[in-house]
Formats: structure tokens, sequence, C-alpha cells
């Protein structure tokens, strides 16, 4: 019962399309709360939280077509079938994205609008994400003693920065304009990409 529970907060986590906690400090708090498994939390957390990226690629697309401009979709379309093409290119990117301790959100933001496949990037993002996430619950399992710890530890400076960078690597990819940059050598911001 408690395993369903880590999945859901897991899958729900990654499934909104802006910023909040990491799913692995949800996947702590129930390890450390419920005195869970660690291997089954990884596995049932990791799952749903590749569940949730994945559902968030397919829909966010149809979301970018109401908030973006008509010319933004088409340049982040042009720059994701560019992105496509590269098969091993882009899972090794992807890999190490989520290697690194940086939100996935903006990554899957991205990759939806732009629309590339989902499985261009889920199996990569499944190992990053089993990876970084078990040496975060293990890390977790050690210094967390109370639910208490871990809602301190929401606002530190590094979530701050990671939060920043990702927002950072949104605003690359949505205010460079990827068809003259890709096609004319010559690097353009366009930041009338909203449809409202």
């Amino acid at each position: 019962m408690y395993y369903l529970l880590v999945f859901v907060a897991a899958f729900l986590v990654d499934l909104l399309p802006f910023f909040g906690p990491p799913a692995w400090t949800a996947m702590v708090f129930l390890q450390v709360h419920y005195g869970l498994n660690i291997w089954w939390v990884l596995v049932t957390g990791v799952v749903g939280s590749t569940l949730g990226r994945y559902v968030l690629s397919l829909y966010i697309p149809r979301l970018s077509t109401k908030i973006i401009t008509v010319n933004k979709n088409k340049d982040l379309q042009f720059i994701g079938e560019k992105l496509s093409g590269n098969g091993w290119q882009i899972q090794l990117f992807v890999l190490l994205y989520t290697l690194m301790p940086l939100p996935s959100t903006p990554l899957f933001t991205v990759a939806g609008i732009a629309r590339i496949k989902p499985m261009h990037i889920i199996p990569a993002f499944f190992v990053g994400k089993f990876t970084s996430d078990m040496m975060m619950v293990f890390t977790g399992h050690y210094v967390v003693n109370n639910a208490r710890m871990i809602a301190q530890g929401f606002l530190t400076w590094q979530n701050i920065l990671s939060t920043c960078l990702g927002i950072i690597l949104i605003c690359v990819f949505l205010f460079i304009d990827w068809r003259v940059l890709i096609q004319h050598k010559r690097l353009t911001l366009n930041f009338h990409i909203w449809a409202f």
C-alpha cells in the first residue's frame, strides 16, 4: 500500500509542468516515515517519476499551443526535429543531464514543446534518474531523522540555484530563434512568443 503511495507521489510531482519539489524528496519522506524498503521505494518511485515525465511530454505540446505563439511553436518543433535525428547524442545529453542535480522539468517541458518523441529521451532519463535518485534516497536514509528536517531542506541555496538554472534553460530554448541560428548561423532573440 505504501509503495503505491510512493509511486503516486513521484508520478504527481513529475507530472507538473512547473517547478515543484524533486520526486526524491517524496521518496525519502515516505521511506523514512513508514520505514519502507529502500530498494522498493527506488523502483516504484523512479517508475512513477518516469511515467509522470512521459505524460508531461505528451500533454505539454497541447498546452504550449495555447500559451506560446504559432511561430515560436514552429521554431521549437524545428529544433525538436533536428535533435531527434541525433539519437545517441540526445540520449547521452539526457543521461548526463539527469545525473546532475538539476530539475528535469525544463528538459521535459522543452522536449515536449519541441515535439521530441518521448521514447528518444525516456530510456536515458530512467537510467540517469534511477542513479541520481539512488544516491539521494540513500543519503536521505542516513541523514533524515524526521519530516521536519525534510521540510526545512526544501529552501536551500542548492534548490534555489538549480531552479534558477532550470528557468534559464527554458528561457534559452524559448527565446532563441533556432531556425535562424541553425540555418544562418546567427544568434537572434525573440521575446514575443506568448499567444496572449
